[in-house]
């Protein structure tokens, strides 16, 4: 778990995925189902007939990409609490404060994104309501895709962040060990 090329390698990872995911929230946003009210001429019947359902699609895809970036870094750090001891000091105190940040940033982007799909899927609908006045057709609040998508950029910056201090409190603590254990069998020896 060195600083050399899997440690780029997942930082590289990590961030894409959360880009991808910044980019699925931004389209959700964009893409969010509008209603209309309509009048049917023939019965007099008022109802919603709303837009594309795309950033429904849009949501959970920044959601799984999310979750996926979170997955990856969690499986190689072994959520901090397997593996590795990490070196107590300064750099073991950043580690854990970056690993509960990053995770409630996460936990808060993914409420936003799933709640901003499962609302943009949900359609009122007016039947047989003859000469409704001021009916609405309920659509997404502007902006919670928005948020989740600020989420998803501090969840990265977050994780891009414990990950460099987790990397540098486990190979402190394998310095350490390796330092140790050299003299140790010289201490026999004039």
């Amino acid at each position: 778990m060195g600083a050399g090329k899997g440690s780029s390698l997942v930082h590289l990872l990590v961030i894409i995925l959360c880009l991808v995911a910044f980019g699925f929230s931004i389209a959700a946003e964009r893409r969010r189902s509008t209603g209309t009210v309509h009048k049917d001429e023939h019965t007099n019947a008022t109802y919603c007939v709303y837009s594309s359902d795309v950033a429904t699609g849009y949501g959970v895809g920044a959601f799984l990409f999310l979750l996926s970036g979170e997955s990856l870094l969690m499986g190689v750090t072994k959520c901090m609490c397997f593996g590795i001891p990490l070196t107590p000091g300064s750099d073991r105190a950043w580690t854990i404060i970056y690993f509960i940040s990053s995770w409630m940033t996460f936990l808060v982007a993914e409420a936003c994104l799933v709640a901003g799909a499962k609302q943009n899927a949900y359609h009122t609908k007016y039947r047989d309501m003859i000469y409704a006045q001021n009916i609405s057709c309920e659509t997404l609040r502007k902006g919670v895709f928005v948020a989740g998508a600020i989420f998803v950029v501090a969840t990265m910056v977050l994780n891009v962040y414990y990950y460099v201090y987790f990397t540098k409190a486990t190979n402190q603590g394998a310095r350490k060990t390796n330092r140790t254990s050299s003299t140790v069998g010289l201490a026999g020896y004039p």
